[in-house]
């Protein structure tokens, strides 16, 4: 029987050599020019890039060599490289779109297939499908050539993302500030493709940035995946500690998303950091312009666009449904609880080096710390607190779905329910603003359980809640 492809968020994603093989990546390059094909791209460019997992540069190469088959321009990165890099350059090159091969923040044991549209950004969730029944079954049906033969006559061409991505960067922000504010930035890349990035980009002054995990090693030591939140970071904000740095930045596995923490050594969690980037674009930078968020991330974004008269829009979960959102509406910002932002001006990409550089420069132009920093942002929207739970669930997802809808309850922890959003997930509508968000993951077999509070005492309360409306917990 042929395994069935199913795309997730962002494309596909599998276990090596399980499911993740060369014949079912050749499989979806196919079904990706297909769908290109058949929107008119015929001859056109399409740009390749790859992380630092295990084969991830032979299985570019291979998916390279399927979309040369067929008759497309391929660039092909010459090293593992961002994938906020790889969206930037479909613009540069004036590609239709891109491949990456990433499973960005998963376990060591998965890679993946991520596509990217003309803008760079994520396609939307009816192209996904398009591109997914368009995978053909029989394998005679992928026209490819050899990676030899495409480099010898054109058809594939090595290229720097870097070159065009720098430029561009340094037209977004002055970099010349932070060089020259003399702080000490603990970079954690964990072990992927930021690795480099923020030391190339602020050498040159005062300001020291010290690396860690900042080499291949596809097994990453030291967390349990390349995804910038706790446990993951623990041995980033010790090296924090250890070196008496001034802030903390994380970059996950493809660096599409950034973590913080603080010059204590503590973590700000990614609702925080949204919150913050924000308010910099707003207060700091005195932009205006729509904010889109996922309707799992912070309720301090609602406040923010009330107090300076922006609009708001809430999209389901994932850059899929909030690239187009910010394409539509010309949005300021948007982002993620997952830790992906992006910013106007860029492409509708998560940029885990840009939000990381906006987060210095508001360092640098209000001389904060990283405490005081969300001290300024708690005075403007009061304080909140966020966690979430990730459990692997047995059983029919339909059959958790009826259970939940079927819950009806007039209160969790202690707070009384508002309203329910089925949007994407379940999202329960709490008395003081915060929410009870309970949702199944695209990519893996789990269910997340989230919640936002102005009540720090019933974080954990409102959890217990949530797996028990889920059927997780008694």
């Amino acid at each position: 029987m042929v395994f069935k492809i199913k795309f997730g968020t962002d494309g596909w994603r599998g276990r090596i050599a399980e499911d993740y093989t060369f014949d079912n990546l050749r499989r979806c390059a196919q079904g990706f020019a297909s769908f290109l094909l058949e929107e008119g791209h015929a001859g056109k460019s399409v740009v390749v890039g790859y992380d630092m997992r295990f084969h991830s540069e032979n299985f570019a190469a291979a998916v390279a060599e399927v979309l040369a088959g067929n008759g497309f321009k391929v660039y092909l990165t010459r090293e593992a490289t961002p994938t906020p890099v790889i969206s930037y350059a479909v613009v540069a090159q004036k590609a239709v779109g891109a491949v990456n091969i990433t499973a960005s923040h998963n376990p060591p044991e998965d890679n993946g297939f991520k596509v990217r549209d003309a803008h760079g950004g994520a396609i939307p969730p009816a192209d996904l499908s398009r591109i997914e029944a368009a995978i053909p079954d029989d394998l005679a049906a992928i026209k490819k050539i050899k990676l030899a033969d495409g480099l010898e006559s054109g058809k594939i061409e090595y290229f720097d993302a870097a070159e065009a991505y720098i430029p561009h960067i340094k037209e977004l922000i002055d970099l010349e500030p932070i060089r020259q504010a003399g702080l000490t930035v603990l970079v954690d890349a964990m072990w992927g493709n930021g690795a480099g990035w923020f030391t190339r980009l602020l050498e040159g002054g005062t300001t020291k940035v010290i690396e860690v995990h900042n080499v291949r090693n596809p097994s990453f030591p030291e967390m349990y995946r390349p995804e910038p939140i706790p446990p993951n970071v623990d041995a980033g904000l010790q090296a924090t500690l250890d070196h008496h740095a001034d802030v903390l930045l994380i970059t996950d596995g493809d660096a599409d998303r950034v973590g913080m923490g603080d010059e204590n050594g503590e973590f700000i969690d990614q609702l925080r950091v949204y919150g913050l980037l924000a308010y910099y674009m707003l207060e700091v930078r005195g932009e205006r312009g729509p904010i889109v968020k996922t309707l799992s991330t912070t309720k301090m974004l609602n406040k923010l666009a009330a107090i300076y008269g922006v609009e708001l829009y809430e999209t389901g979960v994932g850059f899929k449904y909030v690239a187009p959102k910010m394409l539509e509406t010309d949005a300021m910002i948007g982002g993620e609880e997952s830790g992906g932002y992006a910013f106007k001006g860029n492409v509708p990409e998560r940029d885990g080096i840009l939000a990381g550089l906006y987060l210095l420069d508001m360092m640098v132009q209000l001389n904060k710390k990283p405490t005081e920093l969300l001290e300024l942002l708690f005075d403007k929207v009061g304080a909140h607190y966020y966690e979430r739970i990730d459990t692997i669930f047995q059983g029919d997802r339909e059959d958790k779905k009826a259970l939940i809808l079927s819950a009806n309850p007039e209160t969790i922890g202690g707070l009384k329910v508002t309203g329910l959003n089925t949007t994407d997930g379940y999202q329960f509508g709490l008395e003081d603003g915060g929410f009870l968000l309970i949702r199944f993951s695209g990519t893996e077999p789990k269910i997340r359980v989230y919640t936002e509070t102005t009540h720090p005492e019933k974080v954990e309360t409102i959890l217990q809640d949530g797996l028990k409306i889920a059927g997780i917990t008694d």
